[in-house]
């Protein structure tokens, strides 16, 4: 038999082996020593955790800020429309509808003025026909003394008195009560009540009628009844009567008052 390449037992240049080796090839230590230099493979490795939650609310959001741009899209068109609407449509005008046989002002208390307001409204405008009534009559009254002998001048003052007193009682606190009532201004109350107290001391006066303030018996006030009864009774009779009305409008102006100030002052009526 051959044995010239059977290996020599006893040979010392062979490899040598460790027999408490477990069979694996030795590891190099330069990897593990980089990883460890740069961080990897550590116990409490850094990780990036983006969580599922924040990106649901970031889509949230953006579609409630769609769905707010969109809905600020459609009222800026919605007013855009109304003003374009507005602009072609002519600005209405109160027309003149009283009274109905000769129209000369406005006046529609049951469909402008609040239905809680209607009767101080309606008391009001009978305080605003009282006073017209009265001067009136007072023209009516100082006419029959003229033509008695009473004298042109107290004739021409009754005639301004009415001419005067009827168009102004109502620019003057009439209308501005009619319109606080349907605007609910309280800069027009105010108004009212200055030139509505000055109607009312008007009217006392104009139910006295000295003569040191107008010029004899212009005004059908008791002082001049009583001075022109003893000369003409039937001028008497009427200047009693223009007397009365003038009380009575006075009464009814200072009730007027009152309750429209109460109403102002929020007070049940």
């Amino acid at each position: 038999m051959n044995r010239g390449n059977d290996p020599n037992p006893f040979d010392e240049e062979g490899p040598e082996v460790n027999p408490f080796s477990n069979g694996d090839k030795p590891k190099s230590r330069i990897p593990n020593v980089v990883a460890s230099a740069l961080g990897f493979g550590q116990k409490h490795e850094a990780t990036a955790d983006i969580p599922l939650d924040t990106m649901n609310d970031s889509k949230k959001r953006e579609n409630e800020l769609a769905t707010w741009e969109a809905d600020l899209k459609k009222k800026e068109r919605e007013i855009k429309r109304r003003e374009d609407a507005v602009n072609n449509v002519a600005v209405p005008v109160d027309d003149r509808n009283w009274p109905p046989f000769f129209p000369i002002i406005h006046h529609d208390i049951a469909n402008e003025i609040p239905v809680h307001a209607h009767k101080l409204q309606y008391l009001a405008f009978a305080s605003w026909l009282g006073i017209v009534l009265c001067l009136i009559f007072n023209v009516v009254a100082v006419t029959i003394c003229w033509i008695k002998g009473g004298g042109v001048k107290i004739f021409l003052l009754a005639i301004i008195y009415a001419l005067m007193g009827c168009p102004l009682s109502y620019l003057l606190w009439y209308r501005p009560l009619y319109r606080a009532m349907r605007t609910d201004s309280a800069l027009k109350f105010g108004w009212f009540f200055m030139c509505y107290m000055l109607h009312i001391g008007f009217c006392i006066i104009a139910a006295i009628a000295p003569p040191i303030v107008f010029q004899g018996q212009s005004l059908t006030g008791i002082l001049a009844a009583v001075d022109v009864f003893s000369d003409h009774v039937l001028v008497g009779i009427f200047y009693l009567i223009g007397f009365a009305f003038f009380c009575l409008e006075s009464l009814l102006s200072l009730w007027v008052l009152q309750k429209i100030y109460a109403y102002f002052r929020g007070q049940k009526i």
